[in-house]
């Protein structure tokens, strides 16, 4: 089964290796048909410690590194 893979903004460097990403995507609501943004935060891991907020990334699903920890930063 293939990783998932999720695009999205560095918002937070939280901790040593962790960084906050934000994703955003486009729902439909059932009943009205009215489109709108939904975001969601992230928790991946960034080994080299070189990201800063702002910065566009792909992450990666991985096996959990910590409680909250499951994505891995991919560049």
């Amino acid at each position: 089964m293939p990783k998932k893979r999720i695009e999205g903004v560095v918002v937070n460097t939280v901790n040593d290796k962790t960084v906050k990403v934000s994703t955003e995507s486009i729902k439909v609501h059932a009943f009205y048909g009215k489109r709108m943004k939904a975001s969601k935060n992230y928790l991946a891991h960034d080994e080299e410690n070189k990201l800063k907020i702002g910065d566009k990334v792909m992450i990666e699903e991985c096996k959990p590194i910590s409680k909250k920890k499951t994505w891995k930063v991919i560049n």
